[in-house]
């Protein structure tokens, strides 16, 4: 006798613009009764906001670390591209002092030649190559003096550059140890915290998960799941709930979203 195939649970396809009617109706249909869903969303919600607690006791810190190392990059960078520079330029002079040496060979032999010319056409041809070949040195030597000059002008800037970078280098130093001190004093914590989260966040299926996240990303202070504010008001909004809302969410029977704001409304458990 064949054993029978095991069917695959079919995983929903997720709708970023879904209605809230329809994860009402996703909350209505799950195997994880309501009150239960209902209950591991605010604790969700109180994992990620611990979560945001401890990273904002960073402070400004990453955002500065991440800003003085894009700064002291580019500071290497350009002095990566300096020394290229520096060289390319060497290269260059390097070739011109090979040309004046081949310029010099064929002056003395043009003045060699010279003094054995037969007639005055011969030695106004070999006049003009050699005054031709003055001229080819003495642009060599003006080139090679004015390439000088921009390495002498490279170097200047490297220096400058380097300077910077050590300043920035002992700054970020110390922006980073303090970074690493907070991130450490709170490492255990996070850790933890995180792995609540996942452990939470694997209890729901996949689109309350993204509905979540997507109303977290909504709002400036991250809050999809909050309590009565006063006994009659959205603790995220601050907008009035209907008595019936009221009674909804203090029932836990059912799925109750802000109509002002769209967060989700439930019972403060404590």
């Amino acid at each position: 006798m064949s054993t029978p195939k095991k069917t695959k649970k079919a995983i929903p396809v997720i709708d970023e613009r879904e209605t809230f009617v329809s994860l009402q109706k996703n909350f209505a249909d799950s195997e994880t009764n309501t009150e239960e869903k209902l209950r591991i969303l605010y604790e969700l919600q109180a994992a990620d906001n611990k979560i945001e607690e401890l990273i904002l006791l960073r402070g400004e810190l990453p955002a500065e670390v991440a800003a003085l190392e894009a700064e002291a990059g580019g500071y290497k960078a350009r002095i990566e591209e300096l020394g290229a520079m520096i060289a390319q330029y060497n290269g260059n002079i390097a070739a011109m002092n090979e040309d004046i040496v081949s310029l010099d060979a064929k002056i003395s032999a043009f003045g060699e030649q010279l003094r054995n010319v037969a007639n005055s056409r011969e030695f106004d041809t070999i006049s003009k190559d050699l005054e031709n070949n003055n001229i080819l040195r003495k642009i060599d030597e003006k080139k090679i003096a004015e390439t000088r000059v921009l390495i002498d002008d490279c170097k200047v800037q490297i220096a400058s550059l380097e300077d910077r970078c050590s300043i920035l280098d002992e700054d970020l130093g110390a922006k980073r140890d303090e970074l690493a001190l907070i991130v450490e004093s709170t490492a255990k914590e996070e850790a933890v915290l995180v792995k609540t989260r996942e452990a939470l966040a694997a209890k729901l299926d996949e689109r309350t998960l993204s509905a979540y996240d997507r109303i977290r990303n909504s709002v400036h202070n991250h809050l999809a799941v909050v309590t009565l504010y006063n006994g009659d008001s959205c603790g995220g909004c601050f907008n009035t709930i209907t008595p019936q809302r009221i009674i909804d969410i203090a029932s836990g029977k059912k799925l109750v979203i802000c109509e002002h704001c769209g967060r989700i409304i439930v019972a403060d458990p404590e």
